[in-house]
């Protein structure tokens, strides 16, 4: 009685499941998007065409198609295709999975796929129990993860494996989707509106028929034509896939401090804006535009590293959401500030000859004479003070091994003009 109720809930499904189910492509022909590791011809193409694929990572956002992937290998197979899920999966269960590829390999000699959802959460004991299987080709691997897999996937298993990245989806894409599932509704989508659930949907091809799925039933519920305010309200707010110890966070911060290097003060209070909205700590920000301040943009304006501080002191005295503000004026500062790294160079060429040389003496003009009998050592014998003989000014106080050395180079912006041409 159990399996007859089985079969008529796998009859049903397709009617009542979910619109991003029903509409999970089922050949590479059907497979919207990343064309950069799917394009014809391409090495993945052919090997899953071929019935040839190896051990494989898939690496992307949710909604690029990793599952789906996977599901095309099984369909398009004659290995046997086993899945199993990290979230739930136990070290047992693995051993299980091998012990019966095994078995096939040596009964049938047919091979064995494993797919595995959400590698990353797999810990080391459970990694390692895979690895001996994948080494000796006992199964072929296809892990699916959002999470970059040189943080989180064993060395050993990415060794012995190909990674594919894959990207967010492209509006165009996205739109592609959105029309295909219209018409699985019944229902007509105008530019305008396929367009919107693609701009909603965040590159994510499950959201955009969520969306769409939503909407259309508010709309029929009201018993009204589809409108933008039926898929706006369908989507109350974009998703925001980041991760603070993880791909995204370093991703993010890189193209923060690279924005306002480059000078770009939109690009820079965009991501500060997302990685706030994200959760990020607002103080390691404000700590990385104090380290910016100095090495980017230095002496050409010294006033960016007071500004930087200052929003930091803000941070500490205001809090969130109102330092936003502060964080925000200190960031575009700081882009639109004129840029040296000249300060950055000089200490890290003068760290370099204290690792390469040692700490060296200072010549004795300048060492310490306020003891009694440190004249008798020479010391401070030759010294000329400057405010009494602006000759001083002209001295080399380096070491006599460094003497003639330059560590500081100002770089002709802002206000290291003046500092370039003797100012």
């Amino acid at each position: 009685m159990g399996d007859l109720f089985s079969d008529a809930a796998r009859e049903r499904l397709p009617q009542v499941a979910p619109l991003p189910i029903r509409l999970r492509p089922r050949t590479l022909e059907e497979f919207v998007g990343q064309e950069h590791v799917l394009g014809a011809g391409s090495a993945l193409r052919l090997a899953i065409e071929g019935d040839r694929v190896g051990s494989t990572i898939l690496y992307g956002p949710p909604g690029s198609g990793k599952t789906t992937l996977a599901r095309i290998v099984a369909n398009a197979t004659g290995a046997a295709f086993e899945e199993l899920s990290a979230v739930s999966a136990t070290v047992a269960q693995v051993r299980e999975t091998i012990a019966r590829a095994r078995e096939r390999l040596g009964a049938h000699g047919q091979r064995t796929i494993l797919f595995l959802d959400e590698i990353h959460r797999f810990n080391k004991a459970q990694q390692d129990a895979l690895l001996p299987a994948v080494e000796d080709g006992v199964i072929t691997l296809i892990g699916a993860t959002t999470e970059n897999p040189y943080f989180e996937v064993n060395s050993a298993l990415l060794s012995r494996s190909q990674l594919y990245e894959l990207e967010p989806l492209s509006s165009d894409e996205l739109g592609l989707i959105a029309r295909r599932g219209a018409g699985e509704l019944g229902v007509e989508l105008d530019d305008e509106l396929t367009a919107l659930v693609a701009e909603l949907a965040g590159g994510d091809a499950r959201n955009a028929l969520s969306i769409l799925e939503l909407a259309v039933q508010t709309a029929q519920a009201e018993g009204t034509k589809l409108a933008v305010r039926h898929v706006e309200d369908a989507s109350t707010k974009r998703p925001l896939v980041y991760d603070k110890g993880g791909d995204r966070h370093y991703d993010t911060i890189s193209a923060f401090i690279k924005s306002m290097r480059g000078s770009d003060p939109d690009a820079a209070v965009y991501y500060l804006a997302s990685m706030l909205e994200a959760g990020e700590d607002p103080r390691f920000l404000a700590r990385r535009m104090i380290v910016l301040a100095s090495e980017d943009v230095g002496n050409a304006d010294p006033r960016a590293l007071l500004v930087a501080v200052a929003a930091a002191h803000a941070l500490e005295h205001v809090g969130l959401p109102e330092a936003r503000l502060n964080l925000a004026q200190a960031a575009i500062y700081l882009a639109l500030a004129p840029k040296s790294n000249a300060s950055y160079a000089a200490i890290k060429d003068a760290t370099r000859d204290v690792q390469e040389r040692g700490n060296l003496r200072p010549p004795k003009s300048l060492r310490d004479t306020h003891y009694r009998g440190a004249s008798k050592l020479g010391h401070g014998e030759g010294y000329v003070y400057p405010h009494s003989d602006p000759t001083g000014f002209d001295v080399d106080h380096l070491p006599d091994e460094l003497k003639g050395t330059t560590y500081y180079r100002p770089s002709g912006s802002g206000e290291e003009k003046e500092v370039e041409n003797g100012g």
